[in-house]
């Protein structure tokens, strides 16, 4: 079955970074330390800023992001103050090294998934994107996790360098015993955004490759989410910041709405004194309001590579909101 996940104000989505320090440096990384710190958080920060959403905690997930989250020393009582809080689900996102023992310091009761970064299914292609090494880390860091007995998705950022091997990775998800697999697409932000490295895949080669792939990998019993990036004539644009909750937390006290604004001080919320507060106008949540024929504000300002025109000037199709997703999976 395949369903488009519809944008929802019953769900709640924390992407909380708590902090922008990585062992690696990943050719494509989001990370952009003049936008979003240097800082490592204090768990005690940690802590109250989570609580900041604790009234929303019923329906709320939230997802551990750094840089790299395992190197947080206090990551496990993050990981116990989100229960505690209420939270609906808690998940860790890692390049697989899961430093400071991890595995040892949280339960499967404690975190609903640890969810990896693999971008090539061969050692040759993830490693130029990610660093040497990292294939064969990652891999093993997913077989600790699946022995220990906790669930494991597995995220691929598609690319130009990569998508070429995104139909090979069904015999590793298979063999790994991935439940979950998230197709990323590409954001032209963090190091992306520097010079011109024509990332983006055209949207021939991405309709053309990625749905296909994911429906067999779905067929495997494995659910499979992917962007919509692309909308067909007769879908209506929508704004996740318009009709959904979702929230990017950075170590400098930043709080975005929309990913695609996270190279920019255009952020809606940021904390002050532990309090969340609105910030002035200009931000993001202008931009939201803004309808366009290219469908996605931000997407024509900072990524455009992805549109196409006709002769008489306009866009031959919409971007959609880069939070709308398809969900594929057996039923």
């Amino acid at each position: 079955m395949k369903r488009t996940v519809a944008f929802s104000r019953d769900a709640v989505n924390v992407f909380f970074h708590i902090l922008t320090g990585c062992n690696l440096r990943c050719r494509h990384c989001c990370i952009n330390p003049d936008q979003h710190g240097r800082n490592q958080l204090p768990i005690e920060v940690i802590e109250n800023w989570l609580g900041a959403f604790s009234g929303k905690a019923g329906a709320a997930n939230v997802i551990f992001l750094g840089g790299e989250p395992t190197l947080h020393p206090e990551l496990a009582a993050a990981v116990r103050r989100a229960r505690a809080l209420g939270y609906q689900s808690v998940t860790i996102d890692t390049n697989g090294y899961l430093f400071n023992d991890i595995l040892d310091r949280v339960t499967p009761a404690e975190v609903d998934y640890f969810s990896f970064s693999l971008d090539g299914a061969t050692r040759r292609t993830n490693d130029e994107i990610r660093g040497e090494g990292v294939y064969d880390t990652c891999l093993s860091g997913i077989r600790k996790a699946r022995a220990r007995g906790f669930e494991v998705s597995l995220i691929y950022t598609v690319s130009a360098l990569n998508i070429h091997e995104l139909e090979s990775m069904a015999p590793i998800l298979a063999d790994l015993g991935v439940e979950r697999f998230f197709i990323q697409v590409i954001g032209i932000r963090g190091k992306s955004a520097e010079g011109s490295h024509h990332l983006q895949v055209p949207r021939e080669r991405w309709l053309s490759v990625v749905p296909p792939v994911a429906e067999r990998i779905a067929d495997m019993g494995i659910t499979v989410t992917y962007p919509k990036v692309f909308l067909a004539p007769d879908e209506p644009f929508l704004c996740a910041g318009l009709c959904a909750e979702n929230y990017f937390i950075f170590p400098n006290g930043r709080v975005y709405r929309c990913p695609l604004c996270e190279d920019f001080p255009y952020h809606a919320l940021a904390f002050e004194a532990d309090r969340l507060v609105s910030t002035p106008r200009l931000n993001e949540s202008d931009f939201f309001q803004l309808r366009i024929p290219e469908g996605c504000v931000m997407n024509r300002l900072v990524q455009p590579d992805n549109l196409a025109y006709g002769e008489d000037g306009r866009p031959l199709y919409q971007i959609a909101c880069c939070m709308l997703k398809e969900e594929v999976f057996k039923g």
